[in-house]
């Protein structure tokens, strides 16, 4: 047949007419044209599944777009296996197992064609495939908006995928389309998402949001480039990779992002090129286990609307900043886990709420000319193996410029700390550390503060206008692993007596006591500048001390606790004879007196720790003796450093006095996993061994619980004498709680009123609900209710009347 235009028009009798033929449909049309004819197809509804094997052109009339509906009852609507031209047609599709498009074969060009369907995949392209796609639509609520598959490729020039059920662009099994100023939103997976080995993704100038997926996903060996592009607004992270990915972001944008804005795991390879990460909820890059890495060069990460790291390497992963601007964060980078490195050159991290740089759990980290400002800490290098080096870094308007703390051995060369609130270095808890070559000026506290007698070494450092004086060596009784304390060389002060050196040969001047494992940690910033060492942190004002015979006769009030009271008897005889030993010049065995307190709400557990703290304190053993109570939520924070912090402060306030943990247990929960709580146990455990004197800790909760939370803690089993088990109080005992409790409120239980109380709290439930003494109460409560509820409606009620608690003045079991 000789080339040349075929024009299909509908007639009246359904029948379809082609220059010197009829045709019965507009598949048969296609099947008797020729490469190269062109077809036009008049406005209306098609309920064909349509076949293109030919190099021909396939169209609706110029001017009424999706006027053509090729829209079958099942099947594949459209199927291209040719490079042929298929423009102007709205294709719709209602089979949940085909594509709506499926482009098989050739190099088509598909134009301004319009699919709504619901359908497996709004276009697929497949096999050797490789069609170019323009200005196309696909609505596809119920499966994938643009599948590329099976070694498929092609080029999607500015389309729009407005919904897919699943992912909305998806490319596996190695293949490799190019995608130039797309959009896809309102997808329920992933915006981008490319697996499987030599898949490849590559996109230019796109847009993605509002997905409830991870904007951009690769995976299991797959590979994306995005250059120019835009992602927001997605419900999961912003890009996610998995298992040997790699990404390459040039000049790309991450905004508005309510989880990690890029997440990296298990080998991913990720690299970032002049792109900007701000407003995401958790951390701006996440990155996980060995042989995991990010690249990034001349980005920006800021902005952050959660309380996380702006990033967080961990798990034996690798980052590499270079040039790069981390700023208005809670804290800008944590790296932790032995083998989880950090390379950091010629940045700029401000305005960090908390820690610029914290480095744990053996993980290093390494800053060249960088420059950290308006932070609480610079750089916190934690504990031991952790370490790295600072060099020729400036940090200004810190509360501290550097912490090393539990063992941490970082080098610091050549750095600068310029006006810190508190101190410039502060080393304490066994912390180790070099400094070469450093300086501080204008300090709020001092230029250099070294306690514990650790072992580090200040050679040719400089302090200058140091409100408390340049160096503070001080040695709150050693710490056996850390030597024989600092080693200093070579360095100067603008104080006039110059630098006082560590040795005990000279005069040292050392505080009177040690701040405890963290110091003044910083914390919040605060208006008012506090010292950097306190000799105490004040507690609560002073009551009159009553004796240790009155606080125990008040505790023998209490109603039932029997064996509580016999073991805080014999625990305050031990402490008392100890003490009179000691000033008959006798030994006295050594007591411990932090306790262990298991069982239900309600027990009086909490009374019994602020009584035991003022029986201390009238035997001389506190200072003050007054009841600090905290719990989980006091003492976690949502990110590592806040923990401790939090733990330290709750500890100075105990200072003195009794620190107790109600449900200490949830410190340590059972699918902990990376839970903070286990940093606020290794906090409590070291301050209590540094302040054993000064703080008594009792930790409490459910009796199985709390056997749970020591076996699997057992550094801090080691640190309590005894458990001391609270049980639950029997009806006789609930009884005479509430008669205390009438007695004291000036009420009488009329006769019968206790059978029936005896009765009711027989009946009631003993389940988890069961609060003991404290239902006792809420008890009484309801009954002086039920009362009042009765007597109102009395004239003139006499004192009987308003003072007697009658049986049927109990409330309903519950």
């Amino acid at each position: 047949m000789a080339q040349g235009t075929v024009q299909v028009t509908h007639t009246g009798t359904s029948r379809w007419r082609r220059r010197t033929g009829e045709y019965a449909s507009l598949a048969a049309a296609l099947e008797a044209a020729g490469d190269g004819d062109v077809l036009t197809v008049a406005p209306g509804t098609y309920r064909e599944n349509l076949v293109v094997q030919r190099t021909v052109t396939l169209r609706g009339p110029e001017g009424s777009p999706g006027s053509v509906r090729i829209a079958p009852v099942d099947g594949v609507p459209l199927t291209v296996r040719a490079s042929a031209v298929v423009q102007d047609l709205l294709v719709e599709g209602q089979d949940a197992a085909a594509p709506a498009l499926l482009v098989e074969e050739g190099a088509p060009e598909l134009t301004d064609i319009r699919i709504v369907t619901r359908s497996a995949a709004g276009i697929e392209v497949r096999g050797g495939a490789r069609p170019t796609v323009r200005r196309c639509t696909v609505d596809n609520p119920a499966g994938v908006g643009i599948a590329v598959l099976d070694g498929g490729g092609g080029v999607f020039e500015d389309c729009e995928v407005v919904a897919a059920g699943q992912s909305g662009i998806a490319v596996r099994g190695a293949a490799h389309p190019r995608l130039e100023r797309c959009r896809v939103h309102h997808a329920s997976g992933a915006g981008l998402s490319a697996t499987g080995e030599h898949s490849a993704l590559e996109a230019v100038g796109c847009e993605v949001y509002e997905v409830k997926g991870s904007g951009v996903q690769v995976t299991a060996r797959a590979t994306a480039h995005l250059t120019d592009c835009v992602v927001h607004r997605t419900t999961a992270d912003g890009v996610t990779l998995d298992t040997d990915a790699v990404l390459t972001l040039a000049d790309c944008r991450i905004h508005d992002i309510p989880e990690n804005a890029v997440d990296l795991r298990s080998r991913s390879v990720l690299t970032m090129t002049r792109s900007t990460v701000r407003q995401f909820g958790r951390n701006g890059l996440s990155v996980w286990d060995p042989g995991t890495r990010v690249d990034a060069n001349q980005c920006e990460i800021h902005d952050s609307t959660g309380d996380y790291p702006a990033v967080w390497v961990s798990d034996g992963a690798t980052v590499v900043l270079d040039s790069c601007r981390v700023h208005d964060v809670p804290d800008a980078l944590f790296v932790l886990d032995r083998g989880s490195r950090a390379d950091v050159v010629d940045s700029d991290l401000w305005q960090v709420r908390n820690t610029a740089v914290s480095v744990s759990d053996g993980a290093t980290a390494q800053l060249d000319d960088c420059r950290i400002r308006d932070a609480a800490t610079g750089a916190w290098f934690r504990d031991h193996g952790s370490g790295g080096t600072l060099s020729g870094c400036t940090i200004d308007g810190a509360q501290t410029g550097v912490i090393v703390t539990k063992g941490a051995d970082p080098t610091v060369e050549r750095c600068t700390v310029d006006s810190p609130a508190e101190a410039g270095f502060y080393v304490s808890a066994g912390g180790r550390g070099s400094f070469h070559g450093c300086r501080v000026t204008g300090s709020g506290g001092y230029g250099f503060h070294v306690i514990d007698g650790c072992r580090t070494t200040l050679r040719k450092c400089r302090t200058e206008r140091c409100a408390r004086g340049g160096y503070e060596f001080a040695d709150a009784g050693g710490d056996p692993a850390s030597g024989s304390g600092p080693v200093v060389e070579d360095c100067t002060s603008d104080e006039s007596a110059g630098v006082r050196p560590p040795a005990a040969q000279t005069a040292v001047e050392t505080t009177s006591h040690s701040t405890g494992l963290l110091g003044a940690i910083p914390g919040q910033r605060t208006t008012e500048q506090e010292p950097f060492v306190t000799a105490q942190t004040p507690g609560p004002p002073e009551q009159p001390a009553r004796s240790s015979k009155a606080v125990l006769g008040e505790l023998d009030a209490l109603v039932g606790l029997d064996s509580v009271k016999r073991e805080v008897r014999a625990l305050t005889d031990m402490i008392e004879v100890g003490r009179r030993r000691q000033q008959a010049g006798l030994k006295a065995a050594s007591v411990r007196r932090h306790l262990v307190f298991t069982g239900s709400p309600g027990t009086g557990k909490t009374t019994v720790a602020r009584l035991y703290g003022e029986i201390l304190a009238s035997l001389g053993v506190l200072e003050k003796g007054h009841l600090v109570e905290v719990s989980r939520v006091d003492l976690v924070g949502e990110h590592i450093g806040s923990t401790a912090i939090r733990t330290q402060e709750a500890f100075d306030k105990a200072r003195g006095g009794v620190l107790f943990i109600d449900e200490a247990y949830a410190l340590s929960p059972e699918d902990s996993g990376r839970d903070f709580g286990r940093e606020a146990i290794d906090t409590l455990v070291k301050l209590m061994e540094d302040h054993r004197e000064a703080v008594v800790v009792i930790v409490a909760g459910y009796t199985a619980e709390m056997e749970r939370f020591l076996r699997v803690n057992p550094g801090v089993a080691s640190r309590f004498s005894r458990t001391i088990t609270f049980s639950d109080y029997v009806p006789e005992e609930l009884l005479r709680i509430v008669e205390q409790q009438a007695e004291e409120h000036e009420y009488r239980l009329a006769p019968g009123a206790g059978e029936a109380l005896l009765k009711y709290f027989t009946a009631i439930p003993k389940g988890p609900a069961f609060g003991n003494g404290r239902t006792a109460r809420q008890t009484f409560e309801a009954m002086v209710e039920r009362h009042a509820g009765r007597v109102a409606q009395f004239t003139e009620p006499s004192t009987d009347d308003l003072t007697l608690l009658y049986a049927e003045d109990l409330p309903e079991l519950p």
